[in-house]
């Protein structure tokens, strides 16, 4: 019986890169793009074997912003996925994309390509604040942008939103999350902005920078979290992991799959994978790549062979994420051993603190645990 596999595809390369991201992105020639593609090619080719004892169920195309890419690449790329591996009769296949990158035929393109799901990285609907965060393009585009890829036919949209700018208000990521609710796509992601050692959002804001001036403070930054899940919730958003709102039915598949710990591969430049408990990623010099890509082999770098207690530990932090928790029955089917016995001190200790909640065999983090996620997760994982 084949197992399931979820493929991540990364593209690194965009317009421009963005003040806050550090992400292994950045502009390149159409030349170089092109070069790209022919070896992301040969390497989805070198699995062909690996593939045999897998089915794929989602397919994650990001970036960078894999909006770039021309119908006729995106076409390759997933002619050649299909051609090595088995993808499910109802694969959830994303393509992250920036607006004022897409066209009506290019759309109409990707969708021929069979990419069913759209996530459009949008992060505020204030022009102001799209230009303190360097985007490259304004709220106006990503309406149209938006309506394009409706009458392109896509059905299940993504909207990628960011909160705790540089000078935001709470009163503007209100106006932000209202506008996007009218537009109703299945799927909002609204994330606090972090601020990324390396970026130019370091500089700015950083240690030695003028955080203090610019950035909502804590208090501030706390409720525009809980206005969020306020205001989507009551448009009929549910949401179903610390960052992530999705209407039923829509929730993004892929996403669920990092926090179950479903095998996953990732192909492409710096691209991580998740394979029999080992976990490593692919080569980040580009010359590299190019050059060794036919033989995924050479181009792998920090492989880790989980030990049981690592894999234990993911189990938990990953899966805490996801309000409805992890399951007990789960964890003692997957390790062999009940969790109280692992960490039952610790859990009890965390529970009576009001940050973590048992019910019908399932632990999950309280409304005060999520706001302390990280905190909870060091606590429940510590050997004291």
């Amino acid at each position: 019986m084949r197992r399931k596999l979820e493929l991540y595809i990364h593209i690194p390369f965009c317009v421009k890169k963005c003040a806050y991201c550090d992400f292994l992105s950045g502009p390149a020639s159409r030349g170089r793009i092109e070069e790209y593609i022919q070896a992301l090619k040969k390497e989805i080719e070198s699995y062909r074997k690996f593939a045999e004892d897998y089915e794929v169920s989602t397919v994650f195309f990001g970036g960078g912003t894999p909006s770039l890419l021309s119908g006729e690449q995106m076409e390759m790329i997933m002619g050649a996925i299909k051609h090595i591996f088995l993808l499910q009769e109802n694969a959830e296949i994303t393509m992250e994309a920036n607006p004022g990158t897409v066209t009506e035929e290019r759309l109409k393109a990707y969708k021929k390509a069979e990419i069913n799901r759209l996530s459009f990285g949008l992060q505020s609907a204030k022009n102001e604040e799209l230009t303190i965060l360097g985007r490259i393009h304004t709220f106006e585009e990503f309406l149209e942008s938006y309506e394009i890829a409706r009458k392109a036919g896509f059905s299940n949209i993504n909207v990628d939103l960011i909160s705790a700018i540089p000078k935001q208000t709470l009163e503007s990521w209100e106006e932000t999350l209202t506008t996007i609710i009218e537009l109703e796509p299945e799927h909002i992601s609204a994330y606090s902005l972090i601020v990324e050692e390396g970026t130019p959002f370091a500089e700015l804001y950083g240690e030695d920078g003028k955080w203090e001036e610019m950035l909502p403070d804590e208090e501030e930054e706390r409720n525009m979290y809980r206005k969020t899940e306020e205001m989507l919730q009551r448009a009929g958003y549910h949401r179903y992991e610390i960052s992530n709102y999705a209407k039923r039915g829509y929730e993004c598949r892929h996403n669920l799959g990092y926090w179950d710990r479903t095998e996953y591969l990732g192909l492409g430049l710096g691209a991580s994978s998740f394979l029999n408990q080992t976990r490593f990623h692919n080569t980040e010099d580009m010359e590299r790549y190019l050059k060794n890509a036919k033989e995924h082999e050479n181009i792998h770098e920090e492989i880790e062979h989980l030990k049981v207690q690592e894999q234990m530990e993911e189990f938990i932090f990953l899966g805490l994420r996801k309000m409805k928790g992890i399951a007990e029955t789960e964890f003692a089917e997957a390790f062999g051993t009940d969790i109280w016995e692992c960490y039952g001190k610790n859990i009890r200790r965390v529970i009576q603190n009001g940050l973590l909640e048992q019910e019908n065999g399932y632990l999950r983090l309280t409304k005060k645990g999520i706001d302390v996620s990280n905190y909870v997760f060091a606590e429940i994982l510590s050997e004291d």
